[in-house]
């Protein structure tokens, strides 16, 4: 069954999620970043190094990504009420037709370089296409992930919060709804999931990843429990109860 470790609202899961689908069987939101089949190379991607005026440096690069050298089969994701998978320009030939796709505009005006201007994330929500802008170039990152405040990423695919939280806002969850993650990496859309009221369960293969995650989704609840009025949708509660039932290990 894998490792779980549950932290306020969400259950963290250490297996691969083919083994675990049950744990996602009442979600009312499959929302993920899978691998894209495209075997790209994370090896020299930095990850945050030597401290240099309170800036963190490139250090050493991540491990390649499990499953990314196979081609990715979304049909066991497609059946979830509302569902939200990055990177579907790359398996567009295996998703339904679509029009409400999402794309995150990453340059914002800024001269393009080697990397996609932008990422796309095929969705099955009512409506139009939607884009979210936030500057995203390497080291120069907008937001909260800005490199001046916290570092080097997290995971090599890593995504703003700010960006989550704009899609679950555009799936139009009640509060206290269900996200499933099956490929939760640093669990960023955990983070999203906590500030706007939403219960999240991830699972990740790689165990290095998972620690990440756990820490990340610690320190976010702990915020979250001191300070609930700086979120967008606090769930107002100090300790949330064990919302997965008594069998997973409390943090």
């Amino acid at each position: 069954m894998g490792e779980r470790v549950q932290i306020g609202p969400c259950l963290l899961i250490h297996a691969d999620c083919r083994s675990v689908m049950d744990a996602f069987a009442d979600a009312d939101l499959l929302m993920s970043d899978p691998p894209y089949g495209v075997d790209s190379n994370t090896e020299g991607r930095g990850r945050g190094g030597q401290s240099l005026k309170g800036i963190v440096t490139k250090g050493r690069g991540f491990r390649k990504i499990d499953g990314d050298k196979e081609p990715f089969d979304p049909s066991p994701w497609l059946s979830y009420p509302k569902v939200v998978l990055w990177g579907g320009n790359h398996f567009c030939s295996r998703l339904p037709d679509a029009a409400g796709w999402i794309v995150w505009d990453k340059r914002c005006g800024v001269a393009p370089d080697d990397n996609a201007d932008c990422e796309m994330a095929w969705t099955n929500l009512p409506g139009v296409a939607r884009i979210h802008r936030q500057l995203w170039k390497g080291l120069i990152r907008a937001g909260e992930e800005n490199i001046a405040r916290s570092g080097g990423k997290l995971h090599p695919h890593q995504k703003p919060v700010a960006l989550h939280e704009f899609v679950i806002r555009r799936a139009k969850l009640q509060p206290g709804s269900l996200i499933a993650d099956p490929f939760m990496g640093s669990a960023s859309i955990g983070k999203a999931a906590i500030r706007l009221g939403m219960r999240y369960v991830g699972c990740e293969t790689d165990r290095e990843h998972f620690e990440t995650a756990v820490r990340s989704i610690r320190a976010e609840w702990e915020a979250h429990v001191a300070s609930p009025s700086l979120f967008a949708e606090p769930t107002a509660k100090a300790k949330a109860p064990d919302l997965f039932g008594d069998s997973h290990a409390a943090a």
